[in-house]
């Protein structure tokens, strides 16, 4: 199968980061810095929704176990899988987690899990970095991973809230300094609606995160598609 482009760009982004700064600097760089801080807001967001110690949850581009770490930390029994592209990375989030945490190398557009064998499945910037055909793709996978009732939560940037056009902006001024910066894509509230529909999810809540910095989407497995 040919090599989707968000593995050529995230390949070559940690290897420049890992050419430029220290190795620990470098993964935490790699999934946007901040890396306790964001990973406990990601943490305290899925507890909200009723994430708890007895919960299976797939983490979809974990990178180097920014959440992972802080749902160790919580809830030590936890079921977690995490899948990323980036070797590197997951071998560095394995280091932060208990042992019993499985993390996978996947680096195609599908999910390598069981039907119907997850509570959660969240996907904290992924999707902002992707095809809208790659997104569709992955939440329809997520469909068939999630149990029935279960949930998809997923962080995402749009135009419609004023608060991201800086993201944008930034987006803008890299794309200037180089071609080989990661795609970068806004989802509007109704695209993400009208997938849902599609694949048979229930759109629980969506809109801004001002805790976050992205918008988030939390959607149910219905039993119909």
């Amino acid at each position: 199968m040919a090599q989707v482009h968000f593995v050529e760009d995230y390949e070559r982004h940690v290897a420049d980061l890992m050419a430029s700064y220290p190795p620990d600097e470098a993964v935490e760089l790699a999934v946007g810095g901040q890396y306790d801080e964001v990973g406990g807001r990601e943490a305290d967001i899925l507890v909200g929704l009723g994430m708890h110690g007895g919960t299976s949850l797939v983490d979809l581009g974990c990178g180097s176990g920014r959440l992972a770490k802080c749902l160790g930390l919580r809830f030590p029994n936890l079921s977690y899988t995490g899948i990323d592209i980036i070797q590197a990375l997951l071998d560095y989030a394995q280091k932060q987690c208990p042992a019993h945490f499985r993390f996978i190398k996947h680096q195609e557009v599908s999910i390598p899990l069981e039907s119907e064998s997850s509570d959660f499945l969240v996907a904290f910037s992924v999707f902002t970095h992707l095809l809208y055909e790659e997104t569709y793709l992955y939440m329809s996978e997520a469909r068939r991973v999630l149990v029935p009732g279960g949930k998809l939560i997923f962080s995402f940037c749009e135009f419609a809230d004023p608060g991201h056009w800086e993201i944008f902006e930034h987006h803008v001024a890299m794309r200037k300094q180089t071609t080989h910066y990661p795609l970068n894509i806004f989802i509007e509230q109704p695209v993400i609606r009208l997938w849902a529909a599609k694949l048979g999810f229930e759109v629980v809540s969506i809109g801004p995160r001002s805790d976050f910095g992205q918008s988030l989407a939390v959607l149910v497995r219905t039993n119909e598609k």
